[in-house]
């Protein structure tokens, strides 16, 4: 496994004039305030053009009408406009010590224009403290550099490199073919990149060797701090097994470019030894004895959970017959989990003909939960569980860790669905992965960053409401990730239902008609991943077969399901299985790259099984149902979408008011509301005739 480094701190800045040697990059240093009166001090920055930064700011806030003031000529004085504070406001100061302030300036000014910068008392015209800005100040900015430069005889091209702040580079137009190449992205100091360089995470955090690039533009985060560019020399495409260069874009020793807005968390395993698995998830390990104590360190959601474990397999990292540590933070209770998983199939964990399969507890498959949970944190959105197991395994579901030599391991990064249990994950690895775990004590560790960039937008959700429109065709595909079904509500699935060829769209059915869907989503009873009978009901998510008895029997099934034995309902329309497949080229984890649902959905490649038939459930509305039902998998949460039951079709019915959540169920009928209608005109006539 390649050693995974960050140069962060091991080499001062360059530009004195932009950056402190012992601390973060700022921006570009105008100077320190001159102090005149209440105890006003601190150093002011340009971040850039339209963002001052002031730093260790004091200000004791007795003044009467004190404000952040600035002027573009002559002295601090009444000529001059108010900075509004860090909250966007122009209220008067409040007292603040040893603060770091970021002030925004107001539209149509900017820094590079102005002469002087003051803490201003407006009531006695008075400069509390103030800095003058330098002639000629250039504020930082973006940075172009030139293109990347192909080592002779390599077919790499990009448009002119582009340093968006310090820590950010954009290479627009890639273009790379990696045809199997162990080629990382590495990134380094010296005259010209080596191997003493350090593997940088792809534009996803992957620590992996590079994908191909097609005309791409890619983004990169040289450095985990706010000072990545000043402390490199290079950027390059590195070829890890011959030790060369394949690209190599040459870094300026003076870059007066914005500050990263990123936060560095102080977070450090103590234990002796620690991997970075990806940009946002660390795991580190202590051997004691027949014992091994596991620290995973991640930046997940309050509402995700880190897998990680040994794999199934002795030659590879394969998930199933993995043996897993499911960890994460239970917000109601406030405390870690670390809970011992077995994976039998590519699903979360749910009856097959009366046995579990899928990645489910070993509890819940006649084991013991192995692992014991030490402590568990979590602060920033850095969530830390310490657990410990023993090396040789105490149960047949369990694996052993083998110390005599590298061993494969898998893990994941995912959402807990609405059972707190593992749904399919947003992060994995795409490579074989090994641990030493006897190896010298070291770390290939480094810090957290705090900030970083929000979801996706998802697709739009298609509407299928044409009158005429009396057959639904119903197939299995891919959910598209953060941009699809996990856009609408987290976590994502695996896979989700196309109706028409949509993914999950939202439906609209007509009282009193009666309306076809052809389901082809499976109908082999024996597989935990591909077998997705359709249910309609009132209950919003779907998976009856995931769920007890008696959560399962207070459900109300308006189609799909059928009395079984034992009193649990079974399923009553599984066809022949219809599925959409990526491209054996594309990576799953790039669902999100396809900005719209059109470009994803033409990627794909649809296969029907050459014999079986789809299964056809007849389904007619009637008065009884409620406003708004779903149709889901009766196997697998969150696979389908909503109906809208109506009396007259009409487009855009989502985004009225009373659509965004399921009515409450009340009779309907054909007779009520004239019979209403009939009672409420005798009450008129009774009432004048009195």
């Amino acid at each position: 496994m390649c050693k995974v480094l960050f140069i962060l701190f091991a080499f001062i800045a360059r530009d004195c004039s932009s950056q402190d040697d012992e601390g973060p990059y700022r921006g570009k240093y105008i100077g320190k305030l001159n102090s005149y009166h209440h105890q006003v001090s601190g150093e002011v920055y340009a971040a850039d053009d339209w963002t001052i930064l002031l730093v260790d700011f004091n200000y004791d806030g007795t003044g009467d009408d004190t404000f952040f003031w600035a002027g573009d000529s002559g002295r601090p004085g009444p000529l001059g406009f108010i900075v509004p504070d860090q909250h966007g406001k122009t209220n008067i100061l409040e007292r603040y010590k040893n603060e770091e302030v970021r002030l925004r300036m107001p539209d149509g000014k900017r820094i590079s224009r102005l002469s002087w910068f003051a803490v201003y008392d407006l009531a006695s015209q008075n400069a509390f403290g103030d800095v003058y800005v330098p002639d000629q100040f250039e504020s930082p900015a973006p940075r172009a550099l030139s293109p990347l430069t192909p080592a002779p005889g390599v077919s790499i091209s990009s448009g002119p490199v582009q340093v968006l702040d310090a820590s950010t580079l954009l290479i627009p137009e890639l273009r790379f073919s990696a045809d199997g190449q162990e080629v990382y992205w590495w990134a380094g100091v010296g005259p010209q990149p080596s191997s003493r360089g350090s593997v940088v995470p792809d534009e996803e955090g992957y620590l992996e060797p590079a994908r191909s690039y097609r005309g791409e533009d890619v983004r990169l985060r040289v450095g985990s701090g706010s000072g990545g560019v000043f402390r490199l020399d290079w950027v390059a495409l590195w070829n890890r097994r011959e030790s060369t260069a394949l690209a190599t874009l040459l870094l300026p020793h003076e870059l007066n470019v914005p500050p990263a807005n990123l936060k560095l968390h102080e977070y450090a395993s103590r234990l002796p030894n620690c991997v970075q698995l990806h940009r946002d998830l660390q795991v580190s390990w202590e051997i004691f004895g027949n014992q091994i104590t596991i620290q995973l360190a991640g930046m997940i959601g309050v509402d995700e959970y880190m897998a990680f474990g040994i794999s199934g397999s002795s030659s590879r990292s394969q998930m199933i017959g993995a043996d897993l540590a499911i960890a994460g933070w239970d917000k109601t209770q406030q405390r870690g989990f670390a809970s011992d998983y077995n994976v039998t199939a590519a699903a979360p964990c749910v009856l097959v003909l009366g046995a579990w399969r899928g990645v489910c507890p070993d509890d819940r498959l006649g084991g013991t939960d192995s692992n014991q949970v030490l402590s568990a944190s979590r602060e920033d959105g850095l969530t830390v569980l310490t657990y410990r197991r023993q090396l040789m395994p105490s149960e047949p579901l369990d694996l052993e860790w083998r110390t005599d030599r590298a061993v494969f391991i898998v893990w994941a990064v995912g959402g807990l669905d609405r059972l707190r249990e593992p749904a399919y994950h947003r992060l994995r690895p795409a490579v074989d992965q090994q641990l030493v775990l006897t190896r010298a004590s070291s770390s290939d560790c480094v810090p957290f960053t705090i900030g970083d960039a929000s979801p996706p937008k998802q697709w739009e959700r298609a509407e299928l409401f044409d009158p005429a429109l009396r057959v639904f065709d119903v197939r299995l595909g891919p959910a598209g990730g953060a941009r699809g079904l996990g856009g609408r509500a987290r976590p994502a699935p695996q896979l989700a239902l196309y109706v028409n060829g949509q993914l999950a769209p939202d439906l609209q059915l007509r009282r009193g008609l009666g309306y076809t869907f052809r389901v082809r989503c499976g109908d082999d009873p024996h597989s935990a991943s591909l077998y997705h009978p359709l249910v309609i009901t009132t209950e919003s998510h779907g998976g009856l077969e995931r769920l007890s008895d008696e959560a399962a029997g207070a459900i109300r099934v308006l189609a799909g399901a059928r009395g079984a034995r034992r009193g649990r309902r079974g399923a009553a329309a599984a066809g022949a299985l219809c599925r959409a497949e990526r491209d054996p080229t594309a990576d799953p984890r790039r669902d999100d790259a396809y900005e719209t649902f059109r470009a994803f959905n033409r990627s794909l490649r649809w296969s029907c099984a050459p014999e079986g038939k789809p299964a056809e459930l007849l389904v007619v509305p009637n008065s009884t149902w409620p406003d708004v039902v779903y149709y889901h998998s009766f196997t697998h949460l969150d696979m389908g979408g909503r109906i809208f039951v109506v009396d007259r079709h009409r487009r855009n019915i989502a985004k009225s008011s009373n659509a965004a959540s399921p009515a409450i169920a009340l009779p309907r009928s054909s007779l009520l509301l004239p019979l209403i209608s009939i009672l409420l005109r005798a009450r008129d006539i009774v009432v004048r005739e009195f």
